[in-house]
């Protein structure tokens, strides 16, 4: 109880910061970037218009659903309230909420990991970490890729804990949101469940197999209402979005693969003439086009694969992404708050990995490392993308400032038991 009460303290903190950004910074602010298609799109459905564009009515997957599935309900009772508008404000604020969820499961994914302490000093600095509030205040999909791989996380030490067929299932089903929040999140089964199953000490190698399955097919029960529905409205095969071909196409571009814009993506490819069709069949145009450029121009690949990793992580021109963010509408005085807090948190984040390699599988943290760096590599390098990686940071962060307090104050016990997955005990992973 007394964990719950200053946990809930925190998140009303959070809250109260969040709304604050929203109200204060964002209560008039137009849309920019994606918030664009999640914005008109969530207005769409609550006007029963599904997923179409208003523009001509056209059928619309720019990208997966799940964060404007999300805002609908809010779109709807605006829509009541003032019909035809925007409802910005009213979606920016749910974000602002949802956010405040995401602190609430990184606190549970702390003190899972190292007890009642650690997760509240996770859910603190996840409160006030401007890498998880400048996303709250968008009308994006950042902010449910942190929701849900926080979950997906928390699951995972359960799965590793317990590998039963029904915690397999569980996990899958997380991973399954998770894909229908961001598309690249799909990289959770091969990057963390797939090791997590293997290594799994109690189980033959083919209950191994099997619990990868199972976690297998609940992701793709998750995720194929919405693969059926696209296959059925398009031209041509579509399954997470219609926007993978602009993508890469925007990626693999002159500006994007030389000069001051190496590593980055391009609108350019939008202008680009196309033959007539609906989405799908610009989008595998586009793609076409795309790959050409990488065809033609494999020599360059390893060095922008290098500057696209680099600036994921804000190893290369910080101030260059802070002017790339404001199209997006991330503030410059935000942007550069969330780099000096990423970096004063990565020492502890290493820090907390060495102290709890021992104390706990670190697979389910690892791997959203592993995730984002692919991501960048195969896409281009913006710091949004880190954001799976950003929940394991946090977390990790938290385990190496409870162990400070403990030197501090060596009479804690620092790994209370039944709090904390302990040791490599039975059915851990690695």
């Amino acid at each position: 109880m007394r964990f719950a009460r200053v946990l809930l303290l925190v998140v009303l903190g959070a809250l109260a910061l969040r709304v604050g950004y929203v109200v204060l910074a964002k209560h008039d602010e137009p849309r920019m970037g994606d918030q664009i298609y999640y914005n008109y799109t969530a207005n769409q459905i609550a006007r029963g218009d599904g997923f179409t564009d208003p523009r001509d009515g056209s059928e619309n997957a720019e990208h997966p659903p799940l964060a404007a599935l999300a805002l609908t309900p809010t779109s709807w009772v605006a829509e009541r309230i003032d019909p035809g508008g925007d409802h910005l404000l009213p979606q920016r604020l749910t974000m602002a909420v949802l956010g405040t969820g995401v602190v609430v499961l990184i606190g549970l994914v702390g003190r899972t990991v190292a007890g009642d302490r650690a997760g509240l000093l996770a859910a603190a600095l996840a409160a006030v970490y401007p890498g998880f509030w400048i996303n709250d205040g968008l009308v994006m999909s950042d902010t449910l890729a942190a929701l849900t791989v926080a979950v997906a996380i928390l699951l995972a030490y359960r799965f590793g804990r317990v590998p039963t067929g029904a915690n397999a299932a569980f996990l899958g089903i997380a991973c399954g949101f998770a894909v229908l929040t961001r598309a690249e999140l799909l990289l959770l089964l091969p990057c963390m469940v797939l090791p997590i199953a293997l290594f799994a000490r109690a189980l033959t190698v083919g209950r191994r197999v099997a619990m990868v399955a199972i976690a297998s097919v609940a992701t793709l029960a998750i995720v194929s209402p919405w693969l059926a529905y696209n296959i059925s409205r398009f031209d041509e095969p579509v399954l997470f979005s219609t926007n993978d071909g602009l993508t890469l196409c925007g990626a693999n571009l002159e500006g994007t693969w030389y000069g001051d814009g190496t590593g980055l993506w391009s609108l350019e490819c939008a202008g680009f003439p196309t033959r007539r069709g609906d989405r799908s069949v610009v989008s595998n145009q586009l793609r076409s086009r795309g790959l050409r450029f990488i065809g033609d121009h494999l020599e360059r690949l390893p060095a922008v694969v290098a500057v696209r990793v680099a600036r994921v992580w804000s190893l290369y021109a910080p101030g260059a992404m802070v002017d790339y963010n404001q199209g997006e509408g991330r503030e410059p005085w935000a942007s550069w708050m969330a780099f000096v807090a990423f970096w004063l948190l990565v020492p502890f984040a290493i820090g907390g990995a060495v102290i709890l390699r021992r104390r706990a599988p670190l697979t389910p943290l690892v791997a959203q490392f592993v995730v984002v760096t692919i991501t960048a590599a195969a896409v281009y390098g913006l710091v949004r993308f880190r954001v799976p990686a950003e929940v394991s940071i946090v977390v990790l962060a938290a385990v190496a400032v409870d162990r400070l307090l403990d030197r501090l104050s060596p009479s804690r016990d620092a790994w209370p038991v039944g709090r904390t997955i302990s040791g490599r005990g039975q059915g851990d992973g690695p």
